[in-house]
């Protein structure tokens, strides 16, 4: 068996790696808005990005390099890189040609889309790197957009043998924000001696729940991207606590994705059973997650049961009115045709929906298909923000 603890130092818990986040002048008031990751040994990188098709020039550039190592990983916020063309992958590598000839670096970027990167500030601020420090709080201040607060996590695992390994991460995102690779970065470090084949798909199977179950808004963004970096110098691992432990940080992150969603008060589980097959309960819970509808209703703590059950029929999946069960935690207010939302029923679903985290569960009464999502409310604060991203 093994042990998980939590540690301190988020992206930094793991031997042999360092980061801090400086001011390039890119936002206002010399808030902090750049960010590197270094290890002083090179790292095995698995990668999951956007579905968007109009990914940005940094994930066009990191897919070019092809199979290769890294030491290090330049952050920016505020500029996205997007839609910039050829001159926007240029300018990536005209910025990452200033780095020292010890770093093999890749770059990542988050904000607003259709502006060329300010390089010459980008350039002058990476004079401030420190390569020895190990500034995870300010690192994960630098990559925040609209994030009302940073994320950031580590683990420790101890193995029976006596041997351990860690896992740090870092993460931002609070709008445009969609199942489809939930505008999201998170970066992972870790110093277990994991195979890089089998570290591509532990990470592709964890997304699937974690951040692939997440929504705020419905939109995917252009610079999605999920990188895990594995420098191998605890020489311990185990798959099944490498697992176990990936799951936990990156479940973490995502549901504080959710948390900090623009505007939100609520975090809400969608939790699907009952369905045909998984894939179908993955389609009503996200059909669920990203429901205006029912967003709505979140806000307004009103527990309008026939929203969800609309949502349920209009995903396509297969579903029926006698054999649908619908709950709000553990309060049934619908069970195959049977009605338990009178007065006094919905007085208490009413308080249910208070509560900054509940759980709205159905049972399509179908098959033995299961999942669960996660979303939140969406208020006059959401839209207030992204009314004004960009002045």
């Amino acid at each position: 068996m093994y042990k998980i603890v939590q540690t301190k130092d988020g992206i930094c818990a793991a031997e042999g790696f360092f980061a801090d986040g400086v001011s390039a002048g890119l936002k206002p008031e010399n808030a902090l808005d750049m960010a590197f990751i270094y290890s002083d040994t090179s790292c095995e990188v698995a990668s999951v990005f956007t579905t968007n098709k109009m990914f940005a020039a940094p994930i066009k550039h990191f897919r070019a390099k092809g199979d290769f190592k890294t030491n290090f990983v330049l952050i920016n916020s505020k500029n996205a890189n997007a839609m910039t063309g050829q001159d926007g992958y240029d300018d990536i590598d005209e910025v990452l040609s200033h780095c020292s000839d010890k770093l093999n670096p890749i770059m990542s970027s988050t904000g607003v889309i259709g502006v060329r990167l300010p390089k010459e500030k980008i350039i002058d601020a990476m004079k401030d790197f420190d390569l020895r420090k190990k500034e995870s709080a300010k690192a994960s201040r630098a990559i925040m957009t609209t994030d009302a607060f940073s994320k950031e996590i580590a683990l420790k695992v101890e193995l029976d043998d006596g041997s351990c390994f860690s896992i740090g991460a870092m993460a931002k995102g609070a709008g445009m924000i969609n199942p489809a690779m939930a505008t999201m970065l998170c970066f992972i470090t870790t110093d277990a001696t994991v195979p890089k084949k089998q570290m591509q798909e532990i990470l592709d199977e964890v997304t699937k729940t974690t951040f692939n179950a997440i929504s705020v808004d419905g939109d995917t963004s252009t610079n999605d991207t999920v990188l895990l970096l594995s420098n191998a110098k605890s020489g311990a691992f185990d798959t099944d606590a490498f697992k176990e432990a990936l799951f936990k940080v990156m479940h973490f992150l995502a549901l504080e994705m959710v948390r900090d969603g623009e505007g939100a008060s609520k975090l809400v589980t969608y939790k699907i059973s009952g369905a045909k097959d998984d894939k179908e309960a993955e389609i009503v819970a996200k059909t669920l997650s990203d429901s205006l509808l029912v967003k709505t209703a979140l806000y307004g703590e009103d527990p309008n049961w026939g929203r969800v059950a609309s949502t349920v029929g209009a995903s396509g999946v297969e579903s029926y009115e006698d054999k649908l069960k619908i709950s709000f935690d553990n309060l049934c207010v619908y069970d195959r045709g049977k009605l338990y939302f009178d007065e006094q029923m919905e007085k208490k679903c009413a308080i249910v929906m208070r509560h900054k985290k509940f759980t709205i569960s159905c049972d399509l009464g179908v098959g033995d298909g299961s999942f669960k999502a996660y979303g939140c409310d969406l208020g006059h604060e959401y839209i207030k923000i992204n009314a004004d991203y960009r002045t």
